[in-house]
């Protein structure tokens, strides 16, 4: 089990809290420093059975900045993905073959 964390988040230290509770103790990817290959998002969004664009943070002034009101493909946001982690919405619980979002933090239970 892997656990895309931003330690600086607080649903993202809420979701990690409501695993401990459970007993579990996934593997801590802190995506901001381990920046994902576009590989790995490609992965994570096959998992996730969403679109790169789904998973962008667009509340983030750097979207807003760069990237509010423009179209790109499937391809280019996978890349901007990975080229700006800041970008990902966070955290993201990946177990086997299945990812959920921590938004709320109990989207994880669904998968465990």
């Amino acid at each position: 089990m892997e656990f895309f964390h931003n330690p600086r988040c607080r649903k993202s230290r809420e979701t990690l809290q409501l695993l401990h509770s459970k007993g579990l103790q996934p593997e801590i990817v802190e995506y901001l420093d381990q920046v994902p290959t576009p590989k790995e998002i490609r992965n994570l969004l096959e998992k996730l059975g969403c679109k790169a664009e789904d998973l962008v943070r667009k509340n983030e002034a750097l979207y807003r900045s760069k990237f509010k009101d423009k179209d790109f493909s499937e391809s280019e946001w996978v890349t901007i993905l990975s080229d700006n982690p800041r970008l990902i919405e966070r955290p993201i619980l990946v177990k086997d073959n299945r990812a959920a979002l921590g938004r709320p933090p109990e989207n994880v239970l669904r998968i465990l």
